[in-house]
């Protein structure tokens, strides 16, 4: 039993957007692209979804994008431009991305006190998202990841994928980083953590032979 899990493709990180990944676009076609030539039991879409004035935003402390600040459970906090806040255009997954009627939405990043990268958990592991429980409901065994950032969401939710049990695959042309460094040391987490490193063309490939 597998599942297609979608993280944060979003417009306000997509072109244009106020959190612009470099080339976020270019991931819409090689997932739509599996979405029209594999089967999975299950799809599902992460999606940030912020209050107003929320901690990982540089406006609620007064600061400018990209500084941090050390939160009330000693984590360090990067800022970032206000974002994907609740029911805005920048919050809407990209018109451009299939989205199927039974795909299953998790928002995530909903406590103003906390940052929430992964489609798990929050970022200081206190709470989680329904997706675990939906997952073993469906009986999932193999959990595919793309989406975006690679370096940030993408690497959160990987790595709790693999925590939670699950057998584990990254989408590479599927997912954008923000910076090349970033990124390169997530794919090395990635690897140390037994994630499986997969393209669409041979998703789609393996999932019709």
């Amino acid at each position: 039993m597998s599942c297609l899990l979608i993280i944060d493709v979003q417009n306000d990180f997509m072109k244009d957007g106020s959190l612009e990944v470099e080339n976020a676009n270019d991931i819409i076609k090689p997932i739509n692209d599996i979405r029209n030539n594999c089967s999975f039991d299950l799809v599902a879409l992460s999606k940030d979804w912020h209050p107003e004035n929320h901690i990982s935003f540089a406006s609620t402390h007064n600061k400018k994008p990209y500084d941090s600040i050390i939160t009330k459970s000693n984590n360090t906090q990067l800022l970032f431009p206000d974002h994907c806040i609740q029911n805005t255009k920048g919050s809407e997954i990209n018109k451009d991305l299939i989205v199927k009627d039974k795909d299953i939405i998790i928002n995530k990043g909903l406590d103003k006190e906390v940052d929430s990268f992964s489609s798990f958990y929050d970022n200081d592991k206190k709470s989680k998202t329904e997706l675990h429980d939906i997952l073993k409901k469906h009986s999932i065994v193999n959990v595919y990841i793309c989406g975006l950032a690679t370096d940030f969401c993408v690497l959160a939710s990987c790595l709790d994928s693999v925590s939670c049990g699950f057998k584990t695959y990254f989408i590479e042309d599927c997912s954008k980083g923000v910076s090349k460094n970033g990124t390169d040391q997530s794919l090395q987490k990635m690897k140390d953590n037994g994630i499986i490193f997969i393209n669409s063309l041979d998703l789609i490939q393996n999932k019709n032979n």
